[in-house]
């Protein structure tokens, strides 16, 4: 029985990355279209303006054309396009004069909607608090809490992208979620205490085992 080739779309960044060396517009076509929204949202959770973060994504894949050639293929791609936007997050942020607030509108659209009404609003809250506080922050610090925290990158991840070593990167997120919890305070007040939120998280649980009581009875 014959095997169907995979599309493009199915093909591996390697394999991607290949074509794009051959002179085929189309694959490159499909590495922008596979991680231009990501891009954006990295750009955005750092310099906090849509129009910049766009900016910033079509001038990091302009250099990824640039340089393909010379992309080392055993490397992560993703891990080397978060390395050029943020190299140029860093270059807007050293140009820009000042910080910039974002849009509490915004700000509420960068998770995707909830559920219900209430919940989006008090997401769009809490993550405006969150960029509120970022923007505190020294860049360097920051990048490794928007790395880590918001985009899920391990300090392994981090340190290649960064430049840095591992336990460098370590180290700075230790300080870096240090100076959060002050400017956050100094902001907002002190956050509720450990044994508040652990107290919530079991009425959460105790709530959704009543309900599935119920729902077998």
């Amino acid at each position: 029985m014959a095997t169907t080739a995979p599309t493009p779309q199915q093909l591996a960044d390697r394999d991607v990355i290949l074509r794009c060396r051959e002179g085929d517009d189309d694959a490159y076509a499909i590495l922008v279209s596979r991680y231009e929204r990501r891009a954006y949202w990295v750009a955005y959770k750092l310099v906090g303006n849509p129009e910049d973060s766009r900016d910033i994504a079509q001038e990091a894949f302009i250099r990824v054309f640039r340089s393909i050639e010379r992309f080392d293929i055993k490397r992560n791609f993703y891990t080397w396009l978060y390395q050029i936007v943020v190299n140029l997050c860093i270059d807007h942020l050293r140009w820009a004069s000042g910080h910039r607030t974002r849009p509490i509108d915004d700000v509420g659209d960068v998770g995707g909607q909830a559920e219900r009404p209430w919940e989006r609003l008090e997401q769009a809250e809490l993550r405006g608090r969150i960029f509120q506080v970022l923007e505190d922050l020294p860049p360097k610090d920051k990048l490794v809490i928007v790395l880590r925290d918001l985009e899920g990158l391990s300090a392994k991840e981090i340190a290649e992208v960064t430049g840095s070593t591992h336990a460098t990167v370590r180290w700075r997120l230790h300080r870096a979620r240090q100076l959060f919890r002050v400017a956050w305070e100094a902001r907002f007040g002190a956050p509720e205490g450990a044994e508040k939120t652990a107290a919530k998280i079991q009425d959460a649980k105790a709530e959704r085992a009543r309900a599935k009581s119920e729902k077998s009875t």
